[in-house]
């Protein structure tokens, strides 16, 4: 997507207020090229006329008419800034908002590379300039434009030999702007990835405040944060003195035109061949006429900067998202059974290193299956397919024989509950974690989700209960109670697949086991799959696979594993022997 294209596609929701804008501007162009008229038509008055009543009766109205002009400007002007910012801001509202909308609509394959500062940068910081362009840059483009050629029409309307000297300075301004517009603009787009690395870093750093603090890392932490400062202030000073160079040429161009006119123009004055009114207008004019050309190179740093703003929002919008609902998805009108099919499924995150190969797998509704194996085996990712976090390289995933890419991602995703291993609570409060499983839920339903998950216990004992604050990823909670609230969020949720992914791994014992006969009661009725490091908790499963090496090397009840002593007989009796 072009940025320009962008620009429309935005602003052409708020055309009414672009309009007023326009109109105002113009309304404002012709105010200031009213007013040197005016004191024109007054100097021609005083020194061409009898000083009588007549003329001091002009000079009422002529003062009355200025008064007026003055009034409609401010008038105009306040209806012109508040319309055309309101514009922008508008514009910078509906572009976060799109680019959050589609940043979500990625896979997550998309966020495996990508720093959550920088993308935060490409939704904060480079969409905030699209108020500048919006408000300020095009606008101001416009009316130093039209004020630029108007203000031309009235001096050759006045002396043709003179306003074609005022125009020698104007090749050396467009010399300027045209070469240094192809410098300036890549360096404030860098300027804009050297912001977004500082997000990115100060982003990270903040994260890992307590691995920072852990491990007296603090020094080498500020070392890393004044590194991005400084390569962002070099940038950013590097851009800026790109564009002070015009500054220098338009006043020595605006220099030379009054040079001319001083010269030129008084030597016509004594010759008789220009009136001293309008000799007076041209140097009033002629302020008007080069205070323009300075703003569009004004403008034009803004137009420059704002560009590579758009250019970087741009990029990640024209990112395809690779996984999608289909056009034509398959509705489910009833909720799902919950019966999962894997027919020869491989999957690789990297060419070449096969993650997943030949799984074929059967879970009948409502069954309970545990996944078992050595860590970095592929059981987390084999789950992640059934909601399509990612999708197969080949074969299939099925649910209720509907392959899962051809059924609507929002119904696939509400059909499936995860408790993941890394447990994610947003800064909030403990209600508000909870409710994330179901926005819509009653408080009997909710505080039946923190039972049903033994989280009631401490929630009660709470300063606030439910309202109480958790902190930044639930940081004023134990590991324990923070899966506890996971598995709250996802009993309430209730959908018919659920998948815990080592969902007992941050508790002890005895939490364990409580949190065990709720799982009992939970997944009765339901598919669940479990993904267990501790192979007490999945004994009384319907089927444990075992994978090892990409493959499933063997399947079966606990007593039946047990008998063929493979692999599940090995990490059963090993951790026997720990515990």
């Amino acid at each position: 997507m072009k940025p320009f294209n962008l620009l429309g596609k935005l602003a052409k929701k708020y055309w009414k207020l672009i309009l007023a804008t326009s109109l105002t501007m113009l309304g404002l162009v012709g105010a200031q090229l009213l007013i040197p008229w005016i004191i024109r038509l007054l100097i021609d008055r005083l020194t061409n006329q009898p000083l009588g009543q007549e003329t001091i009766d002009f000079i009422t109205r002529i003062s009355a008419i200025a008064l007026l002009v003055f009034i409609a400007r401010a008038v105009m002007q306040f209806i012109r800034s508040y319309a055309a910012h309101k514009a922008g801001w508008g514009v910078v509202s509906d572009a976060r908002r799109m680019v959050y909308e589609h940043i979500q609509k990625l896979s997550l394959r998309f966020y495996e590379d990508k720093q959550t500062g920088q993308l935060m940068s490409r939704i904060i910081n480079d969409t905030d300039l699209f108020e500048r362009m919006v408000a300020h840059a095009l606008p101001d483009i416009i009316v130093n434009t039209i004020t630029l050629a108007g203000v031309t029409a009235i001096l050759l309307s006045m002396n043709v030999r003179l306003t074609l000297l005022t125009l020698i300075p104007i090749p050396l301004i467009v010399a300027a702007v045209i070469g240094y517009s192809k410098i300036v603009r890549p360096a404030f787009r860098n300027r804009q990835h050297s912001v977004g690395e500082l997000n990115a870093i100060l982003n990270d750093n903040l994260s890992g405040i307590r691995e920072v603090k852990s491990f007296a890392r603090e020094e080498d932490a500020l070392d890393k944060v004044d590194g991005k400062i400084q390569l962002v202030l070099h940038k950013n000073l590097h851009a800026l003195k790109l564009m002070a160079i015009f500054n220098p040429i338009f006043d020595f161009a605006a220099g030379i035109g009054q040079l001319l006119i001083i010269y030129f123009g008084a030597r016509m004055a004594i010759a008789g061949t220009l009136s001293i009114a309008d000799l007076v207008a041209f140097f009033l004019y002629l302020d008007s006429f080069y205070t323009p050309v300075r703003g569009l190179g004004n403008s034009m740093e803004a137009v420059q900067e704002s560009l590579a703003g758009f250019e970087r929002v741009a990029e990640i919008l024209t990112v395809d998202p690779e996984i999608a609902s289909p056009a034509n998805p398959h509705i489910f009108h009833e909720p799902l059974k919950g019966r999962i099919h894997f027919d020869k499924v491989s999957f690789h995150y990297i060419e070449g290193e096969e993650v997943l190969s030949d799984i074929n797998l059967e879970i009948p509704a409502g069954a309970t299956v545990a996944l078992i194996g050595p860590t970095g085996v592929g059981k987390t990712t084999l789950v992640s397919l059934i909601p399509r976090f990612y999708d197969v390289i080949s074969g299939s995933v099925s649910v209720d024989g509907v392959d899962v890419r051809e059924i609507d991602l929002d119904q696939l995703h509400q059909s499936v509950s995860m408790v993941l291993q890394d447990v994610y609570l947003f800064h909030g409060t403990i209600r508000e974690n909870i409710l994330f499983g179901k926005m819509d839920a009653s408080e009997e339903e909710m505080i039946r989700a923190a039972q049903i998950a033994n989280a009631s216990e401490f929630i009660d004992r709470m300063p606030n209960g439910y309202d109480t604050l958790i902190g930044e990823r639930g940081v004023k909670l134990s590991g324990g109670q923070k899966q506890r609230l996971s598995i709250a969020r996802a009993v309430l949720k209730d959908s018919p697949i659920l998948i815990l992914d080592e969902a007992t791994s941050s508790v002890d014992t005895e939490t364990e086991m409580l949190i065990q006969q709720a799982l009992d009661r939970l997944i009765e009725g339901r598919t669940t799959i479990i993904i267990a490091h501790r192979l007490s908790t999945v004994r009384n499963a319907d089927r444990i696979v075992a994978l090892e090496g990409s493959r499933i090397v063997e399947a079966g009840t606990h007593a039946e594993l047990l008998q063929e002593k493979g692999l599940y007989y090995k990490l059963y009796t090993a951790q026997q022997q720990l515990y």
